[in-house]
């Protein structure tokens, strides 16, 4: 992949600006027109699916794309928060329970995670995290007793936030697209705010971030701890979504998936992450059903954009739409100039 991408700044209020809040308006009405315009329930729970894992490649974004620390076990946090809410409704506890005790285990496991895997950077600091990763896969699938080993915990009820239910697949996806659009909104305070200039700071000049007296290993802590806190969340969702959980959602492949999407959509850029997930949601769940050899088209896809998209989909779609503007500005003006002359 190019080199990481610049952290955003705050820019004076321009046309551009204008026709970027204009575009994402737009985007979050077509968001919440998707189970409305789709009248098979199966793409409503694809459109949920692809929203729960835009949250879990945005929490990773956190650390690959501004912090520079490439983690091979975000699963495992994926994983903790999931089988705390599933252990605990399993144990007749309420949803308000669950969550909060899935979200504070979850930042729990993220801060054992961030100190020991922080000791280190580059290979080691991937070979950490994907130890972690591992130990905590290996104690799902273990320990019986709490995890239900490859049965699983199944979950028979969703929470109703406010009397309304999320049982009927369309309210689901509803609340996943407000979680989803409070973690964008997070995710872009946090990467505009000083602490994300720091922490991009520390990704690109960590010894000289750390002469000017910045503190390098507490910024990438909290960078850590918030990465954490979104993955956690998107356990949740997962939990609630599919009312089961077993060690396979923790497994490495889930952590290389939530990877492909960052790196794939546009590592250290706020929407790359969404484009993404729906890439990878998409052909696991739905081209899966029409080509049975889907990973080598996923492969091939992700062997394309490297090659033809390095920076990413989404910031190379930008791109590859500029350039065909400015191609077509000067053919027009080229039109123009020849028109007159003649």
């Amino acid at each position: 992949m190019s080199g990481a991408a610049a952290c955003p700044v705050k820019n004076p209020v321009t046309g551009t600006a204008i026709a970027r809040r204009v575009a994402v308006a737009v985007a979050v009405l077509a968001l919440i027109a998707v189970p409305y315009a789709i009248q098979q329930v199966y793409y409503v729970n694809i459109a949920s699916q692809v929203l729960l894992y835009a949250v879990f490649a945005l929490g990773l974004n956190v650390l690959v794309g501004y912090a520079g620390l490439v983690s091979l076990g975000h699963a495992g946090l994926f994983g903790v928060a999931g089988y705390v809410v599933a252990y605990l409704l399993a144990a007749g506890y309420g949803h308000a329970v669950a969550i909060l005790a899935g979200l504070a285990v979850g930042l729990v496991a993220t801060a054992g995670f961030a100190a020991l895997a922080l000791r280190a950077s580059g290979i080691s600091f991937i070979m950490i995290t994907l130890a972690l990763g591992e130990i905590i896969w290996g104690l799902a699938y273990r320990w019986i007793s709490i995890t239900g080993g490859d049965n699983g915990i199944s979950v028979s009820t969703r929470p109703a936030p406010f009397g309304l239910s999320l049982d009927s697949p369309r309210a689901f996806y509803d609340a996943t697209l407000v979680v989803f659009l409070l973690a964008v909104a997070a995710v872009a305070v946090f990467v505009r705010s000083p602490l994300g200039a720091a922490l991009c700071g520390t990704r690109d000049q960590p010894r000289r971030m750390n002469a000017l007296g910045y503190h390098v290993w507490l910024i990438q802590f909290w960078a850590f701890m918030f990465s954490g806190l979104l993955t956690s969340a998107a356990g949740i969702l997962f939990v609630y979504y599919t009312e089961f959980i077993s060690p396979q959602a923790l497994a490495l492949t889930a952590s290389a998936e939530g990877l492909l999407m960052v790196i794939s959509g546009g590592a250290g850029t706020l929407l790359g992450p969404v484009f993404g997930a729906a890439l990878v949601v998409i052909v696991k769940n739905v081209v899966s059903a029409y080509i049975t050899r889907w990973n080598f088209m996923l492969g091939a896809i992700f062997v394309a954009i490297v090659v033809f998209m390095p920076e990413g989909l989404a910031p190379g779609a930008v791109r590859l739409a500029r350039s065909t503007w400015r191609a077509g500005s000067r053919s027009k003006a080229a039109a123009v100039v020849a028109q007159r002359k003649s």
